[in-house]
């Protein structure tokens, strides 16, 4: 029983979450475009997929990476 008590809950949903998900100004870093471009391509659903956390825009590493290697294969077409 004292086993379960100190266990962190937060381990059960790690199994498929990241460690942490991307705000727009991250993606805007690793992408270098303006978050405007970010904004813009989110509205046209042409960027990555995000999601909302109440009022905050996030994005799911695993997602973009996706979402990149996408382009990448149609560039190679």
């Amino acid at each position: 029983m004292a086993a379960t008590a100190t266990r962190d809950p937060r381990s059960t949903l790690r199994s498929g979450l990241p460690d942490r998900y991307l705000t727009p100004e991250d993606l805007t870093t690793l992408l270098s475009v303006p978050l405007e471009t970010l904004y813009a391509w989110r509205k046209k659903r042409t960027g990555p997929p995000g999601f909302r956390v109440g009022k905050h825009l996030r994005y799911d590493p695993a997602a973009v990476h996706a979402w990149i290697s996408s382009l990448s294969e149609r560039e190679a077409a």
